[in-house]
């Protein structure tokens, strides 16, 4: 079988040093959205050196996202990336991620489960610095067409939604050129940015990576109703639920609870078809 989860979970982390420092965390920024208007104060907390804060999601990036190759080559799983999606996202923040950085990242399969037609592997990644722990970020990749080996179903991350209006709807375009700078963060896939290869994916254009919808979310959460305080992020998590392409407009409704914030992600021009589902947010 070519995932053996036994094997797989039982596998030795792999670590690996990485680092980052302004200007990866400039350009991060730049990619899901940041910096308009260009001169607004708010923006310039994400653009200019001096004034720089890390949006809790540049984890994803961090070290150009070793941890997720790192896991889809572990012992036990030898599976065809075409047959890969990346099914969900969650990073836990144990402190604010500093600008410039230096930390060692481990990365492993936490956990196979069985979905009948799919199989779900969580890619598991923690990065240490030499004060401790600065996050846990955790990859949910479904493979299809490699489930029914009788293993466990897992948990399940459906939540329902408030049954009222939103606290907080808010609009963030997508640039058309907004593949092409997320992708210089380190996600070099062509469906991205090659028409052609997109074709033959099945979509007639490019479509925007997932975790730049994850990161424009965050970015307006934080900006509308945590204050704009990247630091009162403690962690967030989603499901991808549907494609973007750049140039639409993700509409994001935010449900403000005690501690956590609740995120529904839509595009617009698609008669508010799904992008994010079972999105949380809890902040301090």
């Amino acid at each position: 079988m070519p995932i053996d989860a036994a094997k797989a979970v039982a596998a030795e982390p792999r670590s690996a040093e990485i680092a980052w420092d302004h200007k990866d965390v400039q350009l991060y920024h730049l990619g899901v959205g940041a910096g308009v208007p260009a001169t607004d104060p708010d923006e310039l907390r994400y653009t200019l050196e001096s004034r720089l804060h890390v949006l809790p999601s540049f984890a994803t990036v961090a070290g150009a996202g070793m941890g997720v190759v790192g896991g889809l080559s572990a012992p036990g799983v030898e599976i065809n990336l075409a047959s890969v999606l990346h099914g969900g996202q969650s990073v836990t923040l144990h402190r604010p991620i500093p600008v410039r950085g230096r930390a060692v990242s481990s990365s492993r399969v936490a956990a196979v489960y069985d979905k009948g037609k799919a199989a779900v592997l969580v890619l598991r990644t923690e990065a240490s610095d030499d004060d401790g722990p600065l996050w846990t970020s955790d990859a949910q990749i479904f493979v299809r067409g490699e489930g029914g080996f009788g293993g466990e179903r897992g948990p399940s991350v459906r939540t329902e939604l408030p049954d009222r209006d939103p606290d907080r709807t808010v609009e963030r375009p997508v640039r058309e050129d907004q593949a092409l700078l997320y992708r210089l963060s380190g996600d070099w896939n062509p469906l991205h940015a090659d028409p052609e290869f997109a074709k033959l994916a099945g979509f007639d254009r490019p479509i925007l990576h997932g975790l730049c919808s994850y990161g424009i979310t965050l970015k307006a959460v934080v900006d509308t109703l945590l204050d704009g305080d990247v630091t009162r992020v403690r962690s967030y998590g989603t499901r991808f639920a549907g494609i973007v392409f750049p140039g639409e407009t993700l509409r994001v409704r935010m449900w403000r609870g005690d501690g956590r914030i609740q995120v529904a992600v839509t595009a617009v021009e698609r008669d508010d078809a799904p992008v994010l589902a079972d999105t949380l947010v809890t902040y301090a």
